[in-house]
């Protein structure tokens, strides 16, 4: 799959991730982070948990710390609690563009002088209200049939022009890639940032020296940013929704899923925003959404490598402990209702064949959660993982096959979705067909143990891999922090997926894997011609049992 995935205590994205631009390559910190690799014996659970270090600052920021003194440098994770499913009907897309405004800087960050700049970001904003009120009176007058009004169309070109000059003489004042290049110039790499369904996270791994130029910066940004250059940023965040959803038969795909799948949770809306719904994001609309969201009290900061413990909670009591604490964040109260039936959705694309299957699953940390994380490697983990044996080496039905269980998010009730891509010349509905096959074995079947000591030594090993790399660990600590209020879920999680039976396998497998539980999203192969020809090209049904 491609959507975030927690199955087996693994993160996998289909994130909307920024990259800063040019590369971050500094050979010999590249060399440090190599050799930064934990070189112990990998964690014991004990171990783990004695080494972690929990600090919570009087705003209500989190920080977590673990010392590994093997080269000096530090991984650093920042995660927020905000991601797509916070956005309000009409709002889609502001978190991920507000992850891109990030990079623009502060009031001290990214200006030749703010003062001067203020005033000129303030008469845009009014500019762009005046503009989009004359371009909402165009289109209506269009909706309507009516003529063209010459005046009013000369109005629309007047106010563009002089949003595109007032655009340039802003522009002046921009320091452009600052952070990015300050990060760089002190050694920095690894610098990246990436929005999900239920987190938003900013990573960078630096010289240990350098932890007070990043406190300085973060706590900045955290604190103070200014929503310039919105505007071109806004076109940015279009054009990629163009490349990634609108013109990728994938994105397309996994758009209408999750639309078909949930009609009433906010997991139906994709994490970059509906085209329409970018358009019209504002920057006070933008920087609401940043106040309620983006205060230190929804924040964890985890720190992994050449540190001093007591320094380090110094240093960011003196920085980000003088942020205010910021109101409780709003909580999502929609619940999806049960399903009643199977849904069906087809995407016509001029692309090969793909099918989806989803199935309504609880949340992280439901006891039902961690049979699926086991569901999981059972069906498609690695070449000797039932669907791969059956579909793809034994019948050569499909070229891939694949599962995710926390698709598109885990922290609220979500689905255990498959992919399959067949193999020409067979079809979707052969593939389908022989998927549903291997679920029904595991509602009459008991697992066998031997499948389940493979599962559990796949997950030690993946563990083992993970903890060796102090950005994973910093990565895997602020994430189950942030979702699930308690980082020590990356041990705990583990051992209750040993303990998962054959019994609860086939108990979870009767409960969920049923025919008005199921949706069902197929990439349909049109030429292209014919798919543009089409006013309609996405088709949903619900099938009453």
């Amino acid at each position: 799959m491609t959507q975030h995935s927690r199955c087996r205590l693994r993160l996998r994205s289909r994130q909307h991730v920024r990259r800063t631009t040019g590369r971050i390559v500094i050979t010999c910190l590249g060399l440090l982070l190599t050799l930064n690799l934990n070189l112990d014996l990998v964690f014991a659970s004990t171990g783990l948990i004695d080494r972690v270090i929990e600090h919570r600052l009087a705003n209500g920021l989190t920080l977590l710390m673990v010392e590994r003194h093997h080269a000096p440098v530090v991984s650093i994770n920042v995660t927020f609690g905000v991601g797509g499913v916070n956005e309000l009907t009409g709002q889609t897309g502001v978190a991920h563009l507000y992850e891109h405004m990030a990079f623009k800087g502060t009031r001290r960050l990214g200006t030749t002088n703010y003062e001067q700049e203020r005033p000129l970001l303030d008469e845009l904003d009014r500019l762009n209200a005046e503009l989009e009120q004359a371009r909402r009176e165009v289109a209506a007058l269009k909706d309507k049939g009516a003529p063209e009004e010459p005046s009013l169309q000369a109005k629309v070109a007047e106010l563009e022009a002089r949003f595109a000059q007032l655009q340039e003489k802003a522009g002046a004042y921009v320091v452009e890639n600052e952070i990015p290049l300050l990060y760089q110039r002190h050694g920095g790499v690894g610098m990246n940032a990436s929005t999900g369904k239920d987190v938003t996270r900013y990573v960078v791994s630096l010289p240990s020296n350098r932890l007070p130029l990043w406190a300085a910066i973060e706590a900045d940004r955290m604190a103070h940013p200014v929503m310039r250059e919105f505007y071109k940023e806004r076109a940015v965040v279009m054009e990629e929704r163009r490349l990634r959803t609108d013109d990728s038969p994938a994105g397309l795909l996994y758009e209408a899923f999750s639309a078909t799948a949930f009609h009433a949770h906010p997991y139906h809306a994709p994490t970059i925003g509906w085209g329409s719904d970018i358009q019209t994001l504002t920057p006070a609309v933008t920087e609401d959404f940043f106040r309620r969201y983006y205060a230190p009290n929804n924040a964890v900061i985890a720190i992994v490598g050449d540190i001093n413990p007591p320094e380090v909670i110094d240093l960011v009591e003196r920085t980000f402990g003088k942020i205010p604490r910021g109101p409780v964040p709003p909580s999502v109260v929609t619940v999806e209702p049960v399903q009643r039936g199977e849904r069906r959705v087809e995407v016509e694309f001029d692309a090969e064949p793909v099918v989806l299957i989803g199935y309504h699953k609880p949340a992280i940390g439901h006891p039902d959660d961690y049979v699926f994380d086991v569901i999981e490697a059972v069906l498609s983990d690695g070449v000797t993982s039932r669907l791969y044996e059956r579909l793809v080496r034994e019948k050569k039905l499909a070229v891939s096959v694949d599962s995710d269980t926390t698709f598109p998010g885990a922290q609220f009730p979500n689905l255990f979705a498959i992919s399959a891509v067949p193999r020409a010349p067979h079809t979707t509905a052969e593939v389908e067909a022989a998927i549903y096959a291997e679920l029904e074995r595991l509602k009459t079947e008991l697992v066998s143990k031997s499948e389940l000591e493979k599962v559990l030594n796949n997950l030690d090993a993946y563990l083992l891999r993970s903890l060796r790399s102090s950005s994973g660990l910093a990565g895997s600590l602020a994430y189950y922090q942030t979702v699930t209020g308690d980082w020590r879920y990356l041990v705990k999680g583990r051992d209750r997926i040993a303990s998962v039976t054959p019994e609860d396998i086939q108990r979870v497998a009767n409960t969920y894997f049923t025919k008005n539980n199921r949706t069902v999203a197929t990439l349909v192969k049109v030429p292209a011609a014919n798919a543009m020809a089409r006013t309609k090209p996405v088709k949903e049904t619900e099938v009453r049992p």
